[in-house]
């Protein structure tokens, strides 16, 4: 039986993001998608699979930025350590080849 995560609904009603056992909320793409007005119509599944794509996408980017981390003595994931992770690694370097990573963190307010 597998390890329940979260709060669980006292009505056994669990949400997508549950149900498709994510972290990142599938209810959130499905606005960001409809809001983008990027298709007529919207499967049920669009939003799962969004999700699943964007949160596998990030733990691949932190795990390599983590690596990076560890490689050069450090204990923080820095916006430099993101990029130079992306950029040494094939496949994310072509996926955001024209994207550029704010070297300048934002402080606190």
């Amino acid at each position: 039986m597998p390890k329940k995560r979260g709060h669980q609904r006292s009505s056994g009603i669990r949400s997508r993001t549950a149900k498709s056992e994510l972290s990142f909320s599938v209810s959130h793409m499905e606005h960001l998608l409809r809001k983008g007005h990027y298709a007529q119509r919207l499967s049920s599944s669009a939003p799962v699979f969004l999700a699943a794509v964007i949160q596998d996408l990030t733990s691949k980017v932190l795990e390599l930025a983590g690596n990076e981390a560890q490689k050069n003595g450090e204990k923080r994931i820095t916006p430099k350590l993101v990029d130079m992770a992306i950029h040494n690694n094939a496949l994310l370097s072509s996926i955001f080849g024209m994207t550029t990573i704010s070297l300048v963190a934002p402080g606190p307010h």
